[in-house]
């Protein structure tokens, strides 16, 4: 991937990895455009970093894409890098009925919707421009930790797109690209702790070991611990879900 003098569009930009991301890119010469949910979040950016643009943008709300869409088009013609970061994750119980169905499909909207949609909305000026779309998934794509149930089959629903993505595209000059971060220190894992047999890395790691791989035209990037998972899923998949269930098992709600 040419990491220099490209417009990004980040989802889920406004803090953790998408905001390391956002930082990084413009300090290589990027114009970068950024997108969040809370706008007192995207306000502190424009307070802290005036290099990043900010956009207030749920990726959950159809409309709202439709409505990003058309204004990045009108003031960022020259968009060629979408990246695809917003999620959410939830913990959850899965012995019982939910106390209310539309909110069990929250992550399944924002995480594996909110991708579909931007994507499909932003696609002809990434094949107007030739572009990039980087795709965020996770290393749970590969073995799910079970308190995250609905969030870990996010992430591989979204490994299995993104495959496809790539087929389909491969005769449009398209980069398709995915990144399967390992876990990672931001409000997301504030609860897990490298005692519970999880190795936390840093949003400026994973962004320094991807930054590397995009470099060497990596299209699909198993950053840190990521590896080790799809190592151990066809090794021994038995063994990995079986500790993955043993670290998880203790944050899965009690109901």
């Amino acid at each position: 991937m040419r990491l220099t003098n490209r417009t990004i569009l980040i989802t889920g930009g406004s803090a953790g990895i998408g905001l390391a991301f956002a930082l990084k890119f413009a300090d290589l010469g990027n114009t970068v455009i950024v997108t969040g949910r809370r706008q007192a979040a995207l306000d502190r950016i424009n307070a802290k970093y005036p290099e990043l643009h900010t956009i207030r943008s749920d990726v959950g709300n159809p409309a709202e894409i439709t409505s990003l869409a058309a204004r990045m088009k009108a003031d960022f013609p020259k968009l060629d890098v979408l990246v695809n970061n917003a999620g959410i994750s939830r913990y959850r119980n899965l012995t019982t009925s939910a106390a209310g169905l539309d909110e069990l499909m929250e992550e399944v909207n924002i995480n594996v919707g909110g991708v579909v949609r931007m994507t499909s909305a932003f696609m002809d000026i990434l094949t107007t421009n030739k572009g990039t779309l980087i795709n965020v998934s996770s290393g749970l794509a590969f073995v799910p930790l079970p308190c995250l149930p609905i969030y870990c089959a996010t992430k591989a629903a979204i490994h299995s797109y993104t495959q496809s993505l790539r087929f389909q595209l491969e005769d449009a000059d398209v980069e398709i690209i995915e990144i399967m971060p390992p876990a990672v220190k931001t409000d997301m894992t504030k609860d897990v702790s490298d005692d519970d047999g999880i190795t936390l890395i840093t949003a400026d790691e994973l962004v320094a070991l991807s930054i590397d791989a995009l470099r060497k035209g990596r299209l699909e990037i198993h950053p840190g611990q990521s590896r080790q998972l799809s190592f151990m899923r066809r090794l021994a998949p038995d063994f990995i879900n079986r500790q993955l269930w043993k670290a998880a098992r203790k944050f899965v709600p009690v109901i």
